[in-house]
């Protein structure tokens, strides 16, 4: 097997939940070596947040639900009780050898323990030490705890979504999963490996990685806070309406929805002939996008008459036939039911010790020369706590022994 990109960097996870968790997911697929520090006993919170839950061989409760298996595999779990004196020193020893530290304790938590940034540097001054917290390291809200919704709402993801106003259910809507979560777990990697190959090409120090989800949300809004940028106005809700090319949004056939772009003049022309009403793309209100976003609401309707003449599978071969972008709204069962995704493996399949052939979602990346083939499953609560105490800090048996009775391990 090939050597993976981030072969030998080694990484001292201190997260929780879901966003930070990700992202050193990530790095692990891509070869880190992950040490995963949680609380004795009960783990990472993610750990506590619902069913669906893993069944153990036994028909005994335990604490590996999906919410937990989304972002913790290839790594390995150690339970430290960092409130203890000697948790602490565990964590300081670890800290000797690894590349980068990752916490996403609310803002000065980890100081009250002298496991912050100023004292972490001291023993590893080339350490990259990333903080994901909600708003920040500096800011009058730095102190605040929130989660993904907050942000949402907050970052202004919220108020462009949803119904269009006079729509029944019009509103502010929440996006269906955690995006603000997995989008600052995809700007927590860049970070991290930015630090990385400053510090080893440029010749710089180790630094201290500031991420949140505020900042994340608010940059991954782009076109749409451009818009308000440039014009001084918010854009409106538009439902699944695009809000580039037009016509755009999730049309109703005679056995279900697809959803369509026209992306541009051509595509327009094509998709009328399709429709069987060419002569829309020749009238002056139509000919041009900046028409059809004019008289958005008239063209619209009129698609939204003629999809209803024919069933889906229909429309989406003579759509494709055509060149115009489509697709079809899929649920989840049709998601990885698709031959294109199984094609691309975006299911794989793990042995944990609960489930044989555990299915998990694969790394978005594929690499041409450095694949990532090897998927571990998501360690269960402190599996790997004795090994790495007794073979890289050489605690011995009666030492390990005793700090698991004084609840440090």
């Amino acid at each position: 097997m090939s050597t993976l990109p981030l072969s030998g960097i080694k990484i001292l996870d201190l997260t929780r939940v879901l966003a930070e968790p990700l992202s050193a997911q990530m790095l692990g697929d891509l070869g880190a070596e992950v040490i995963k520090i949680e609380r004795p006993g009960t783990g990472d919170d993610a750990r506590a947040f619902g069913p669906p839950y893993l069944t153990d061989p036994e028909g005994k409760e335990n604490n590996n639900n999906s919410f937990y298996l989304c972002a913790n595999r290839n790594k390995k779990s150690v339970t430290v009780n960092i409130a203890k004196p000697e948790g602490q020193e565990i964590i300081r020893k670890l800290v000797n050898d690894v590349d980068v530290f990752m916490e996403n304790y609310k803002f000065g938590d980890l100081k009250r323990y002298g496991l912050d940034y100023e004292e972490i540097r001291k023993i590893n001054p080339g350490i990259i030490y990333c903080s994901v917290t909600g708003f920040g390291q500096t800011g009058p809200y730095a102190p605040r705890a929130g989660y993904d919704a907050i942000f949402q709402a907050m970052g202004g993801l919220m108020s462009v979504t949803g119904h269009m106003d006079g729509e029944p259910g019009a509103g502010p809507m929440k996006v269906g999963p955690s995006i603000v979560d997995y989008m600052t777990g995809m700007n927590t990697s860049i970070g991290i490996l930015s630090a990385l190959y400053h510090r080893k090409v440029n010749g710089g120090q180790g630094q201290h990685v500031d991420v949140c989800l505020l900042d994340t949300v608010i940059a991954s809004l782009s076109h749409y806070l451009q818009i308000y940028l440039v014009s001084g106005k918010s854009p409106p809700r538009r439902g699944t309406w695009g809000n580039g090319g037009m016509p755009a949004g999730v049309f109703r056939c005679a056995d279900g929805e697809l959803m369509l772009v026209v992306g541009n003049d051509g595509q327009f022309a094509r998709t009328c002939a399709v429709l069987g009403a060419p002569e829309l793309a020749t009238n002056p209100k139509f000919v041009k996008n900046n028409d059809r976003v004019v008289n958005s609401k008239e063209i619209m309707a009129i698609f939204a008459g003629r999809f209803l003449k024919n069933n889906v599978a229909y429309w989406l071969k003579e759509l494709e036939m055509a060149g115009v972008p489509s697709g079809p709204v899929n649920d989840f069962t049709q998601v990885f039911a698709d031959p294109h995704v199984r094609s691309r493996g975006m299911e794989v399949k793990v042995d944990h010790p609960f489930k044989q052939s555990l299915s998990l979602i694969r790394n978005a990346l594929t690499f041409s020369e450095t694949p990532v083939k090897e998927y571990r499953y998501p360690p269960r609560l402190g599996e790997h706590t004795l090994e790495i105490l007794s073979g890289k800090l050489g605690y011995n048996g009666a030492k390990i022994a005793e700090l698991k009775r004084t609840g440090v391990i």
